[in-house]
C-alpha cells in the first residue's frame, strides 16, 4: 500500500449522520458517499480517510457571539430559536456540529499543503453570528476562514457559494470584510427570504436550466478575476440546483454539474490558488441522486488537481497530519 502522504486525503467523521429524526435533511448521505468511494478498486491506493476533531469555544467565537454559544452549548435556545434553526438541539448534535466545523478547518489545512482539501461534509452557510438558520448551527466556513487569518495561513478568501439557497450567513458574516469575497449563485425565488447582499449575487430565475446556469457562472467567475485576488478559494458545491431537487426549483441536469464543477476546478488552477471543496445541501427525490452528484463533484475534483497539481500552495501552513497546538494562540 503506498505510503498515507501519496494518498489523498478525504476529511470525513461518522458522527455527521446525526440524528435529526424525521427530517429532509439527508444526514446518512456522507456515509453513503464514503461507502461508494471505499467500493471502487482502488481506493486503498488512492485515497485515505482522516477524522477531523472538534472545535473548540475560542474557534466558534473567532464567528460567533459568546451568548449564542453559550445557548447552543448548555441547551439554553428558545423553541422560536431552534425552529428558525430548523434542526432539534441535543448534546450530540451540538457534538456533531463542532466537528463539522473541525472537518472545514483539517480541509483548510490539507488546501494550504496540497492544493485541494476535500471535505464530505461542510458548507453550512445559512449560520449567523448570533442565531442558526435553515438546517445550520454553526457556519463551518467561516470558523475556517477566521481561524486561518489567525494562524496567518493566508489573508484573502473567495468563498464560492453554488448551493441552490443564497448565502446569506455568509454574507452577512463578511458584509464588512475586504479581505473576503462573498459570491452565491442562486435560485432567487427560494430560501431565505431576506438576502443579505453579498460581494456578487446572482439570483437566477426558477426552472433556470444547464445553459442558462453555466452562462452566468462563467460570467461571475470572469468578474472576480478582475476585482479579486484570494490566497484560498472555499467552494461550497451544492447538489440541490438539481432538477428533482425537493427544496430547490432549478432545472440542473448531472452532466451539468460536471460542467459546473470543472468550470471552478479549472478556473481555481488559472489563477494557481488552493481550493477547499465542501459539499453543501442536496434534498433530491432519490436520495442516491445527492449522493451520485456528491461524489461525482469529489472525482472532478481529484481528476483536474492530479492532471494540474498547484507549484507550491502554502508551504509554511501547519500540516494536517501534525496540526498547531491550539494553546499556541
Amino acid at each position: 500500500m503506498p505510503d498515507k502522504n501519496h494518498r489523498i486525503p478525504i476529511v470525513y467523521s461518522p458522527h455527521y449522520e446525526m440524528d435529526l429524526g424525521n427530517h429532509v435533511f439527508p444526514v446518512n448521505k456522507y456515509r453513503r458517499i464514503i461507502e461508494r468511494l471505499k467500493s471502487e478498486p482502488a481506493f486503498e491506493h488512492r485515497f485515505r480517510i482522516v477524522e477531523p476533531e472538534p472545535v473548540d469555544r475560542a474557534d466558534l467565537l473567532l464567528v460567533h457571539s459568546p451568548t449564542y454559544v453559550d445557548k447552543v452549548e448548555q441547551g439554553r435556545l428558545s423553541q422560536a430559536e431552534i425552529m428558525i434553526m430548523e434542526i432539534p438541539w441535543s448534546p450530540s448534535i451540538v457534538q456533531a456540529m463542532k466537528i463539522v466545523c473541525g472537518g472545514t478547518v483539517l480541509a483548510t489545512r490539507i488546501a494550504c499543503q496540497r492544493g485541494l482539501g476535500i471535505h464530505v461534509g461542510g458548507g453550512f452557510h445559512h449560520a449567523f453570528p448570533d442565531h442558526g438558520e435553515g438546517f445550520c448551527m454553526f457556519h463551518d466556513v467561516a470558523v475556517a476562514i477566521r481561524k486561518g487569518q489567525h494562524e496567518k495561513a493566508f489573508r484573502r478568501a473567495l468563498i464560492i457559494d453554488l448551493d441552490v439557497h443564497h448565502g446569506n450567513g455568509s454574507a452577512y458574516i463578511f458584509r464588512k470584510d475586504p479581505n473576503v469575497f462573498t459570491f452565491s449563485i442562486h435560485q432567487e425565488n427560494n430560501y431565505p427570504a431576506v438576502k443579505p447582499p453579498g460581494d456578487l449575487d446572482i439570483g437566477l430565475p426558477d426552472g433556470a436550466d444547464d445553459n442558462m446556469y453555466l452562462e452566468q457562472l462563467a460570467s461571475a467567475l470572469e468578474s472576480i478575476r478582475s476585482r479579486f485576488q484570494p490566497d484560498i478559494v472555499y467552494y461550497l458545491a451544492g447538489a440541490d440546483p438539481y432538477r428533482f431537487d425537493q427544496l430547490g426549483g432549478l432545472n440542473l441536469s448531472i452532466e451539468g454539474f460536471a460542467r459546473r464543477d470543472r468550470m471552478v476546478f479549472t478556473w481555481t488552477q488559472q489563477i494557481q490558488c488552493p481550493l477547499v471543496l465542501t459539499l453543501a445541501g442536496g434534498y433530491a427525490v432519490n436520495p442516491e441522486d445527492t449522493v451520485t452528484i456528491h461524489l461525482q463533484t469529489i472525482r472532478i475534483a481529484v481528476q483536474c488537481f492530479e492532471s494540474n497539481p498547484l507549484h507550491n500552495p502554502a508551504p509554511n501552513t501547519p500540516s494536517p497530519d501534525n496540526p498547531p497546538d491550539p494553546r499556541s494562540r
